[in-house]
């Protein structure tokens, strides 16, 4: 009985080390990745506190859209505009949906870069 306890803990623990593992992630055009397509966007915010400050730019974000076409949600930011507008275009980028990326007619996670443009009309 004991033997089998241990292969059987044995066994759970390769299954949770080897799921534990994170996804690769690709690059467009790395090894034929294709990119993915943005099927729904979602605009950001203008802070009230941006508006007041006449604070207008483009904020750029890397991100990786996984195998489900979603944004994870390590969104980061690669050109700053402002600390308010940045977190509103973080927050904008992770409601985003796309088809996703893929290698070999496969979906892979992708890594995306996202520029949003705050515009005061």
């Amino acid at each position: 009985m004991r033997k089998i306890l241990t292969a059987a803990a044995l066994t759970a623990g390769l299954a949770v080390s080897m799921t534990a593992q994170p996804a690769r992630v690709y690059k467009v055009g790395e090894d034929g990745v294709k990119a993915p397509v943005l099927v729904k966007d979602v605009k950001p915010q203008y802070t009230e506190g941006a508006k007041a400050r006449g604070v207008q730019g483009v904020v750029e974000l890397a991100a990786v859209v996984k195998t489900n076409g979603v944004v994870d949600e390590q969104v980061r930011v690669v050109r700053s505009l402002e600390p308010e507008l940045d977190e509103q275009a973080i927050v904008a980028a992770r409601q985003w949906t796309f088809r996703p990326g893929t290698k070999d007619g496969k979906p892979v996670n992708v890594e995306v870069h996202i520029e949003l443009t705050f515009t005061l009309r």
